[in-house]
């Protein structure tokens, strides 16, 4: 029976905790509420030219994070694909 509550992870901000690369071509981000979320490097150009070496080296940067060896930040909306819910600017 349904109790009118609505389920899921609305109101939570996601927080990226672990970014790794467990499979060949794909990219698994975990966040501090359990979720995660497993994407093809392809739709990342400047992550897939990187070698396995260069993608361990990954860090946080406000809202998203980057790599040492890579001058673009990657943000949560660009991870799930809602600008207006996670944008990172107000």
């Amino acid at each position: 029976m349904y109790d009118g509550k609505v389920e899921g992870f609305w109101d939570v901000k996601p927080e990226i905790k672990d970014i790794s690369f467990p499979l060949a071509e794909k990219m698994q981000v975990e966040f501090e509420d359990g979720r995660c979320l497993l994407f093809p490097i392809s739709k990342f150009p400047n992550i897939n030219k990187m070698t396995a070496e260069q993608r361990n080296n990954w860090y946080l940067l406000g809202d998203g994070f980057s790599f040492e060896d890579c001058n673009e930040v990657y943000h949560v909306e660009q991870l799930f694909g809602n600008y207006q819910t996670y944008r990172h600017e107000a």
